[in-house]
C-alpha cells in the first residue's frame, strides 16, 4: 500500500535529525500505526536501525552489535559488558553524524532497567556524536520514561512524537474508495495503516472481514488482547470492561453492576482506557467533562467498536466456523453500526472548522429531558451541537445513514427541538443535516459523505 499522510511527523523527525547538534527523538503510539515504517523512510543507508525483542540484556547487546557492525565493520568482534560501554564504543568509532534507532525500546528497558539512566548520563555530557531515536508501542512505558517528571530522561528529548490513527480521507485515498464506501470501511478498520494493508489484499470488505477478523485464523482475531498486552496488567478485567461497554453498558453504574464491583473500583481502569484511546468519555454539549452523572463511556476506536459488537458476542460460532448467525447479525445491524461511526465523523468534521464562513469549536452530542410545547417532559437528543468561536451561532445537527430523507422535515424537527432548550435563545441556531444520500427535496445546509471527508482533511 502506498505510504500516506504523516506529513507533519515526517517533517519534525527530519528536522530534528538534521539539526545543528545530535538529537534525542522519541516516537510512540499503539501497535500497527506505522511508527517503524515512518522511521525507516527517514533513515539513510549509513544509519542504524535495531528492532529489540524480549531477550535478556546481554543477548540484546550482542544483537545490536551485529547490526552496528553492518555500518562499522568488526564492531561485533568485542563483547560489551554493559550498555554504557556499547553506547560509548559507538561514539568512539564514528567520525560522522548518523542516527541510531532503537525500536521497541521498552523491551530493552524491561530487561535492563538501568538503560534510561545510562542514556541520561550520555545526553547530559553533550558528547554524543550521533542521533538517538527511541521508539515504542507501550504507550504507558514510553510516557513514563519521557514525560514523567521523576524519570531519568524527562526533559531530555528534543522531539517527542506521538503517532495517532490516520484520518479517514487518507483511507479513501489509499484504497481508492467512493465517499460512502470510505465511511463504511473506516467504521471497521479505523485509522490504522496495517489494517488497511490487510484490507487491500482482499477483493471486498466482506471478504476482508471473514479472512482477517471473523475467523480463528484471522490475523486480527485476537488483536485487542495483543494491544492490551503492551499497556495493561489485568488483561481479563480490561477485556471484560470493553465487552460490557461494547454491549451497551455506557454509564459507570451500569458497568460496575455488570462487573459486580463498586463503581469506585473502576475509576482507574476506565481512565486508563480513555488515556490509551480505547474508550472515550461522552458528556452533553455545554457540560463539565467531570460531571459523572451525565457522562457515558463509549468505545473510541472504530476497529475495537466493531470487534466488541460483532466478534466477542459471536466467538463461540466463530470457533465452530458457523457463519450464518454472524452473517445475520451483520445483515441486520451493520448499517446501524456504521451510523454511530458516521455521527463521530460528523462531530469531528465540525470541530475547529469553517462552515458557511462560521468557525466552530468542539462539537458534541446533547441529550436530556425538557418540557415540550405542551408542557410535558420530552427526551430529546442532538447528534451534533457546536458553538461558534464568536459565541453568536449554535450549530445543531442530525446525522442519518439511511435511504433518502425528507430534508425539510428533518430541519424543521431540529429547529423545534432546539427551541425547547433554554440556552438556545442566546444564539442564531444553524440546523445542519449530515446525510448518507441526497435528500428527497432541495434542502439547505446538507452535508454528504464527500463534504464531511473534505472537512476532515
Amino acid at each position: 500500500m502506498e505510504f500516506v499522510d504523516r506529513i507533519a511527523e515526517t517533517a519534525r523527525l527530519k528536522a530534528a535529525l538534521a539539526g545543528k547538534r545530535p538529537a534525542l527523538v522519541v516516537m510512540y503510539g499503539r501497535r500497527r500505526l506505522g511508527k517503524s515504517t515512518l522511521i525507516k523512510r527517514v533513515l539513510s543507508e549509513g544509519d542504524v536501525y535495531f528492532l529489540a525483542d524480549r531477550s535478556e540484556g546481554q543477548h540484546q547487546r550482542l544483537l545490536l552489535a551485529k547490526v552496528i557492525a553492518q555500518v562499522f565493520p568488526d564492531f561485533d568482534k568485542l563483547t560489551y559488558p554493559d550498555w554504557e560501554s556499547l553506547f560509548r564504543a559507538v561514539n568512539y568509532r564514528t567520525d560522522r553524524r548518523f542516527t541510531l534507532c532503537l525500536d521497541e525500546f521498552p523491551y530493552i528497558v524491561e530487561q535492563s532497567p538501568e538503560v534510561p539512566s545510562v542514556l541520561q548520563k550520555l545526553v547530559d555530557e553533550k558528547q554524543l556524536k550521533y542521533n538517538l531515536v527511541l521508539c515504542g508501542s507501550s504507550q504507558n512505558m514510553m510516557y513514563g520514561l519521557f514525560l514523567d517528571s521523576s524519570a531519568p530522561l524527562y526533559g531530555r528529548a528534543d522531539e517527542i512524537i506521538r503517532l495517532t490513527p490516520i484520518r479517514l480521507p487518507y483511507l479513501q485515498e489509499a484504497l481508492s474508495l467512493d465517499a460512502v464506501s470510505a465511511v463504511e470501511e473506516y467504521s471497521v478498520w479505523g485509522g490504522v495503516p496495517r489494517y488497511w494493508e490487510l484490507r487491500e489484499n482482499r477483493k471486498s470488505l466482506d471478504d476482508a472481514l471473514w479472512h482477517n477478523i471473523l475467523s480463528v485464523n484471522g490475523v486480527l482475531y485476537e488483536e485487542p488482547v495483543k494491544l492490551f498486552q503492551d499497556d495493561v496488567k489485568d488483561i481479563v478485567k480490561t477485556s471484560t470492561i470493553m465487552s460490557y461497554v461494547g454491549a451497551g453498558a455506557n454509564r459507570l453504574s451500569e458497568i460496575a453492576a455488570r462487573c459486580g464491583e463498586p463503581a469506585t473500583n473502576l475509576s482507574r481502569p476506565l481512565k486508563k482506557l480513555v488515556d490509551l484511546g480505547f474508550l472515550e468519555k461522552d458528556v452533553p454539549f455545554g457540560m463539565d467533562e467531570k460531571n459523572a452523572k451525565k457522562s457515558l463511556y463509549k468505545i473510541a476506536d472504530p476497529f475495537m467498536a466493531f470487534y466488541y459488537q460483532f466478534v466477542v458476542p459471536y466467538r463461540s460460532f466463530i470457533e465452530l466456523d458457523r457463519r450464518l448467525p454472524i452473517e445475520q447479525a451483520l445483515s441486520a445491524r451493520f448499517q446501524e453500526y456504521v451510523s454511530m461511526q458516521w455521527e463521530n465523523l460528523c462531530r469531528e468534521a465540525v470541530t475547529g472548522n469553517l462552515m458557511d464562513g462560521v468557525l466552530y469549536g468542539r462539537a458534541r452530542r446533547w441529550w436530556g429531558s425538557v418540557l415540550n410545547e405542551h408542557g410535558k417532559p420530552e427526551q430529546i437528543e442532538f447528534d451534533v451541537m457546536a458553538e461558534s468561536m464568536d459565541k453568536k451561532c449554535l450549530l445543531v445537527g442530525e446525522c442519518k445513514w439511511t435511504a433518502r430523507e425528507n430534508g425539510r422535515q428533518l430541519a424543521a424537527e431540529l429547529l423545534r427541538k432546539a427551541a425547547l432548550l433554554p440556552f438556545t435563545k442566546d444564539y442564531t441556531v444553524v440546523p445542519v443535516l449530515f446525510l448518507k444520500n441526497e435528500p428527497t427535496d432541495h434542502s439547505a445546509n446538507v452535508m454528504l459523505p464527500q463534504d464531511v471527508i473534505r472537512l476532515l482533511k
